[in-house]
């Protein structure tokens, strides 16, 4: 039998309201964590008004509500389920003749729908309001605001110390030596006042100390300075320069395959991107896997009566599913799995897990 676009539209209208009601339930309590975090990080901070630290909040919270998306569609479909058959609804359109995978279609192309719109329109949404809470938190809780930044042009990057302040420009980087190359840096006492420029044909990153090969030291006067090699003071290391640099999370999804090249020609690993982007891309794959994994935990319900176990177990499994989603992700991170692979598998093996659990219950 065909589902007809009534019941079509009316399951669909009850997957659609109890995943909104899940994912605004599940948003308000981790809001409402991280703001209490938030309050606590900043107990010693004279900036950190109330204000301030309510703002960094809400600037978190479009990147809580992607993270949270697939728990809210497992949760929120099973609601749905539970509610169908406890009802006798999917009984009835059983009966009728109703399969189970096309009463399944209305909450399957909704979750087609979200993993499609979540990297397109809501992701460079998040990023822009990503890459200020990364600005606001380091102004106002760290002290160490951001001081590197990639272009095509090379690397830049901002250091401070006392009141003098270097800024310092890389062509580009060698991966086999990691040596900088060329680099000038430029001198200035103060906020805007120049005081002298040193180009160097090269650069080495030491333990608190920048090595300039070749240097040549150009004064406020005129007079220039040749020296062999120059030892310049830093607090930099090559961990937390990688670190230092945009993350994934503040670039939107358009973006990020310009900036993955970008970081690569500029000598920079862009593993973490990779893996981001491929992560986005398996969004419409990892919601329907959620879907199908909840029609499994709830469709016999109302046969079964054994509603609290079951839902335990689905509790359960979106603890596993995201314990496991890390291991495989720092994996990725770590480059001991291929970026493809690390992206792919957890939603993967969840759509297979959920068709087999389905063809196992219901009789095809």
């Amino acid at each position: 039998m065909r589902l007809s676009s009534t019941l079509t539209a009316y399951f669909g209208r009850i997957f659609a309201l109890t995943t909104a009601g899940t994912m605004a339930a599940l948003v308000g309590v981790v809001f409402t964590l991280d703001l209490v975090e938030l309050l606590r990080r900043s107990a010693n901070k004279e900036s950190a008004t109330l204000g301030r630290v309510l703002e960094l909040a809400l600037l978190k919270l479009p990147a809580m509500m992607e993270t949270m998306l697939p728990f809210a569609f497992l949760i929120g479909s099973m609601l749905a389920f539970t509610k169908l058959t406890r009802t006798g609804e999917l009984v009835v359109a059983r009966a009728a003749g109703v399969s189970v995978w096309q009463f399944l279609l209305p909450a399957l192309a909704l979750a087609l729908i979200v993993g499609i719109v979540r990297p397109t329109l809501f992701n460079p949404i998040t990023a822009v309001l990503s890459d200020k809470y990364e600005f606001v938190e380091a102004e106002i809780l760290t002290g160490r605001p951001k001081l590197t930044a990639i272009a095509d042009g090379g690397l830049w990057i901002r250091e401070r110390a006392g009141e003098r302040i270097s800024v310092l420009h890389a062509g580009g980087i060698e991966k086999s030596s990691m040596t900088f190359k060329p680099v000038v840096v430029y001198l200035f006492a103060g906020e805007d006042q120049f005081d002298g420029r040193i180009d160097a044909a090269s650069a080495t990153l030491g333990a608190g100390k920048w090595i300039l090969n070749d240097a040549r030291v150009t004064a406020t006067n005129g007079k220039i300075t040749d020296q062999t090699e120059m030892i310049f003071e830093t607090d930099l290391t090559l961990e937390n320069l990688q670190d230092s640099l945009v993350s994934p999370q503040a670039i939107g999804f358009w973006q990020l395959p310009g900036f993955i090249a970008t970081l690569e020609k500029a000598g920079f690993s862009a593993n973490r991107h990779r893996l981001h982007f491929h992560r986005l891309l398996a969004s419409p794959l990892l919601l329907s896997a959620m879907v199908l994994m909840a029609a499994v935990f709830s469709l016999r319900l109302f046969r079964q009566g054994d509603v609290m176990i079951r839902t335990a177990v689905c509790l359960l499994f979106a603890f596993i599913f995201y314990f496991l989603s890390d291991i495989i992700y720092a994996l990725g991170l770590s480059t001991q799995l291929p970026e493809i692979l690390a992206a792919w598998t957890p939603a993967a093996v969840v759509t297979l897990i959920g068709f087999s659990g389905l063809l196992h219950l219901e009789d095809g």
